[in-house]
């Protein structure tokens, strides 16, 4: 057996970067150390954020090699995590039970699908994942942290970290698969007489609209319009959430740091980036994260957080296109409703038994009732 070493990081800095993402699988992109990184060395996580970063990771003792690690940040809040546990806060509070703070392994601000415990290929991932975990445990009590959650776990995680006694819970969200498309005809061919007519309407209003759309890649993108992406981000922050999590820091180095992951797909007048939807790409998958337009423009918003980026996936062979969090209208527009997990574990006597009771009956709803229900709103000819 390998002799393991655990430690924690206060800054993503401190391990090396390229050890780090020798461990990201192919087709993720939030989890390495780059964008990890800009998020702390612009400022939008650490002090003053809510998002402290305390990341656990496991060398060979020997030669010092990094076999593991796992992204995780010390919260007083539930800010800018999307999977919703602020009802069992709000619950603990009433029952006079503590329920903060509390550690987090997950991307900031990001609701996608992940690997959360990032092991070597060439590792024994039974051993390396028991020893991140007991870092985990190590952490809670130096720190004082009452409960550990893991959020948008890949499947097989998930699994492993419910055999660990970690809560395993079912939420959802909507995320579009390529079937083998040969272009977006194609893949409106799918679709039922009516749903086809509509999204060829609103395809026809963003045209018509007398703006150049196209997707662009980071380095095709100039400081200016970088400067132009973040206030237009700001501006629907500001307007939808009132708390922008991205510094602006973070997009004006986004192109240098990521460019050759980064997707927007733009709307220009007179050269002027006028709305963006912001995505990533590595791999054979595509994840889109922020949207952002000056003035409204009828069906603007579709046409560039959906059909150019389905368009562009098509094009480009991708697998899969998860376009973040919530938005029933994605489903009329091609997406599917998919479960995605996150994994939980409470230290305050009591607390663990009433959200597993919870996650029960909550797990029971969305099987079957919500799922179901949500599958009749897809436009398919071939009912899912």
């Amino acid at each position: 057996m390998t002799e393991l070493q655990v430690g924690v990081a206060a800054r993503i800095d401190d391990l090396d970067a390229e050890a780090w993402d020798a461990l990201l699988p192919e087709d993720h992109v939030f989890s390495g150390h780059r964008f990890l990184g800009l998020l702390e060395s612009s400022g939008s996580v650490g002090a003053g954020t809510g998002w402290i970063p305390q990341h656990v990771f496991v060398r060979e003792k020997n030669t010092e090699r990094l076999l593991g690690v796992m992204p995780a940040y010390l919260k007083s809040d539930s800010y800018g995590e999307y999977i919703f546990d602020w009802g069992w806060a709000r619950a603990a509070e009433q029952a006079g039970v503590p329920y903060y703070p509390k550690l987090t392994v997950a991307v900031p601000f990001t609701p996608a699908t992940g690997p959360r415990l990032l092991v070597a290929k060439d590792a024994r991932r039974d051993e390396v994942e028991a020893a991140l975990l007991r870092g985990l445990d190590a952490l809670e009590r130096e720190l004082g942290a009452l409960s550990s959650h893991f959020l948008f776990t890949m499947d097989d995680e998930a699994e492993r970290l419910e055999q660990a006694g970690f809560l395993r819970r079912a939420t959802h969200q909507y995320h579009w698969r390529n079937d083998g498309y040969r272009d977006f005809e194609d893949f409106l061919d799918r679709f039922r007489a009516n749903a086809r007519k509509e999204v060829r309407k609103e395809r026809r209003r963003a045209a018509e609209s007398g703006l150049v759309l196209a997707v662009e890649t980071g380095p095709e993108l100039t400081p200016e319009d970088w400067r132009a992406i973040e206030r237009l981000y700001r501006h629907t922050s500001d307007r939808k959430w009132g708390r922008p999590y991205l510094s602006p820091s973070f997009f004006a180095r986004l192109g240098e740091v990521m460019g050759p992951e980064v997707r927007v797909a733009t709307a220009r007048s007179d050269g002027e980036i006028v709305a963006m939807a912001l995505a990533f790409q590595r791999g054979r998958h595509l994840y889109g994260r922020h949207w952002g337009a000056s003035a409204y423009v009828r069906d603007l918003h579709f046409e560039l957080c959906y059909y150019q980026l389905i368009e562009h996936a098509i094009r480009e062979g991708l697998t899969l296109f998860e376009a973040g969090a919530q938005g029933e209208h994605k489903l009329r527009r091609g997406f599917v409703p998919v479960i995605v997990h996150s994994n939980h574990r409470f230290r305050v006597a009591g607390l663990h038994e009433a959200v597993a009771r919870f996650l029960v009956e909550e797990h029971q709803n969305l099987v079957d009732h919500i799922i179901p229900e949500l599958a009749e709103l897809v436009p398919f000819r071939t009912r899912l």
